[in-house]
């Protein structure tokens, strides 16, 4: 297990049924404790990236085009210049990133914006003494287009469509003849799902501060989530060597996805500061944010079922079409939780991609299962009622017992007792037939919708030291967008080394320490966490070594080391200080077996028979996700994707004009997330579980499972409370209103 030197390497190529975290003698793992970065942030000395000051700073304002499609012709830069404060006005139609990056990639995002190919496209910034001059003279800014023909209308184009190339999910996967099997089936259903463009809505816009070293390097104060790939994507962008480039990304205020790769800002800076020679400060309006990050892509998905008369399903196909611009080949993966969840022989998974001019489509909160799941679920509901069985007998009848396409056994599968758990939590059997449980004017109904998440080992690091005062410092290039990483990689240290987290100083967000993956895909406290487990099993070695003890019988607790009937303090054991880097990278396990997080959504709602109004009254969700690192933090992760799927199902909405391809709302006024009163009491359950095959800490990812079916949830409630299928998002009262009961 040990690497060589002051390294310990591990590729996850066999189960690890014994972990470290499993002595519990500290007590820390699993702990619902406080979020160490909390005070930081309520009290306002957190520095997010907008916030940081340097002398000599310039105020930068970026300029978004107002055609959808064409090309720049000329931009009058004298125009601006002269008024007071005006430093300068920057534009590199070459250098310049057209899109942001996708989140992972290494190299640059497509560059060249003298080409538009969407409303809002970044084609310059402007330099002020302060960010009010810069924002004046923005607005000023004339620009001459040579406008031509876009595509703005999805539904005219929707049978022009291209096969993108295969991505973490395949585009195209075929098993068996579905055809056939939905031809010679007792039940089948087809049925067809629609969902809009999403936006991720982060309460941090997208910001970075950009400044030039002396030694020609760049730093990059930005709000990204993956610093170490996204300084791979700046460098390239900027056609400057990779050690060139540091991001300092210690604070984010959300992400959902949109700042897993550079955006426009990023490069725009960059380019800025370099030429006036001084720090620039670029900060995205919350309409730009809108208008020239990323969106998920709108849907249309075909969904259909076949099952024998018991309901064992026979059949799965699940085909869909969804949008980006021409030239790039992201897909939003709406089938990737379909290969996971059901059994099934017959099995027809595709993507299709229409090609629009709108801003880019890539990673929101659980891509692919966020919108993927209402269309699978709702189609399961619909089966449940056609066969006029319980939906959850139905979905325990097809909960598989391995993978139904690879034929590998999951490393872990919880959903039955997921469903279970989670029904008796929730009272399910109170449940009553679609449309007749009544309290005045409201309708009453309740839904269950299945929930998956594929779990992801990613190559990470994380260095950890040990001082002579007994402290320790944990560092490495992962980040924390609001999801507790903080917190979460002190605990696993604060266990093994025995160390008390508030002698932990950690260290994140920084491509000056140890490379990770980042946050993003639910993979960033299993990855750097099992980094620095990895560091800290190396130093628990040393430790015994230095105290002259064989490590079985080392104890670590409250910073001292037992032994041998001694104790010592941890500190005395360490000389001027010890320090262990840990590294892990994926391996066997992840095609010996099939990984992912499943769980169960319910949801109580009332539709108002008078207005349609739909309120969601409560709701629970029952999860297995390995083990739980930290109960508050998963907790709240989980209560965030709860709300996420109330708005996927009832609010969100991203509205493209069809004539000229622009946002008809870019913001928060009008653009429909949660507030508190669409929130209501929310309940989520664990499954206690753990995962030998995923890492040796035993964890999941968690912060997209939340998300996913939760939504199919809330639409299936609403049909149980009125008996109207609506199977176009979000379920807005319009959708109801001609099919709900006389008053």
């Amino acid at each position: 297990m040990f690497g060589l030197g002051t390294t310990n390497s591990l590729t996850m190529d066999k189960p690890h049924p014994d972990s470290l975290l499993d002595t519990g003698v500290q007590g820390v793992i699993g702990k619902p404790l406080d979020r160490i970065d909390g005070p930081l942030k309520v009290t306002g000395t957190a520095t997010y990236a907008a916030e940081y000051q340097f002398a000599n700073m310039a105020y930068g304002v970026l300029v978004g085009t107002k055609i959808s499609a064409g090309k720049v012709v000329s931009i009058d830069v004298d125009a601006v210049k002269a008024i007071p404060g005006v430093i300068d006005v920057v534009t590199d139609f070459d250098q310049f990133i057209r899109v942001s990056a996708q989140g992972g990639a290494t190299d640059a995002p497509t560059q060249g914006v003298k080409d538009i190919a969407f409303f809002g496209q970044i084609v310059a910034i402007v330099l002020a003494e302060s960010f009010e001059v810069a924002r004046d003279a923005a607005a000023r800014l004339p620009i001459e287009y040579d406008q031509a023909e876009g595509q703005y209308d999805f539904a005219a184009h929707r049978d022009e469509t291209r096969t993108p190339p295969d991505d973490a999910t395949p585009a195209h996967f075929k098993q068996g003849d579905v055809d056939k099997a939905m031809s010679e089936a007792a039940v089948t259903i087809d049925s067809t799902f629609a969902t809009p463009s999403q936006n991720s809505a982060a309460m941090e816009p997208h910001a970075s501060t950009a400044v030039w070293e002396e030694d020609g390097s760049l730093s990059l104060y930005g709000a990204y989530q993956m610093p170490t790939s996204d300084a791979q994507q700046l460098a390239k962008s900027l056609g400057l060597s990779e050690k060139k480039v540091r991001i300092i990304a210690r604070y984010i205020g959300g992400g959902f996805g949109s700042k897993l790769g550079i955006a426009p800002e990023s490069v725009a800076a960059a380019i800025a500061a370099k030429q006036l020679g001084r720090p620039v400060k670029a900060v995205m309006s919350r309409p730009q944010v809108f208008e020239a990050t990323v969106r998920r892509s709108n849907t249309e998905q075909h969904v259909r079922l076949a099952a024998d008369a018991d309901g064992k399903l026979l059949a799965i196909g699940h085909e869909t079409l969804t949008s980006n611009q021409p030239t790039e080949d992201y897909f939003e993966p709406a089938g990737i939780g379909t290969h996971l969840l059901y059994g099934g022989e017959n099995r027809l998974i595709t993507h299709e991609v229409v090609d629009v001019n709108f801003v880019l489509s890539g990673s929101m909160r659980a891509p692919g299962e966020a919108v993927g799941m209402l269309a699978l679920e709702g189609a399961m509901d619909e089966l449940a009622e056609k066969l006029q069985m319980d939906p959850i007998e139905l979905r325990k009848r097809n909960d598989p017992k391995i993978d139904p396409e690879k034929e590998v056994p999951y490393s872990s599968r919880n959903l039955t007792r997921a469903l279970d758990e989670g029904a008796k939590k929730f009272g399910w059997d109170k449940r009553q037939k679609a449309g007749t449980r009544r309290e005045g004017e409201w309708l009453i109904g309740m839904g269950v919708a299945s929930a998956v998440r594929g779990n992801m080992m990613m190559e990470s690091s994380a260095k950890v030291e040990i001082h002579p005062d007994g402290s320790a410092t944990v560092s490495s290039a992962m980040t924390d967008i609001g999801t507790g990483s903080y917190t979460i990689l002190a605990q696993i240290a604060s266990e093994i080394l025995g160390i008390p987290v508030e002698n932990i100083t950690m260290s994140l967000g920084d491509t000056n320490d140890p490379p990770a993956a980042g946050s993003g895909g639910s993979w960033g406290a299993a990855s750097s966490g099992t980094a620095v487990y990895l560091a800290c099993e190396m130093l628990r070695g040393k430790l015994a070594k230095a105290a002259g003890v064989d490590e079985d019988g080392l104890t670590l607790k409250d910073g001292k080391a037992i032994g041998d009937n001694r104790s010592t303090p941890i500190g005395e054991l360490v000389g001027k200080g010890l320090e262990a880097t840990g590294h892990i990278k994926p391996g066997k396990q992840e095609k010996e077996t099939s990984q992912a997080g499943f769980g169960a959504h319910f949801a109580e709602v009332a539709v108002n028979v008078i207005t349609g109004e739909t309120r969601v009254r409560r709701m629970l969700g029952s999860f297995a996700a390995g083990r739980v690192l930290n109960a508050k933090t998963a907790r709240s992760q989980c209560l965030g994707g709860m709300t996420f799927g109330i708005g996927t199902a009832l609010t969100e909405d991203l509205v493209h004009d069809t004539r000229t391809g622009k946002l008809v709302n870019h913001d928060l006024g009008e653009y429909h997330v949660p507030a508190n009163a669409d929130v209501p009491q929310m309940d989520v359950h664990f499954v206690d579980e753990r995962d030998v095959h995923a890492n040796p800490i035993h964890a999941k990812g968690i912060g997209e499972l939340g998300i996913s079916g939760a939504g199919a949830a809330v639409a299936n409630a609403v049909y149980n409370a009125t008996g109207i299928r609506v199977r176009e998002f979000p379920i807005t009262l319009d959708k109801l209103l001609d099919q709900l009961p006389a008053v």
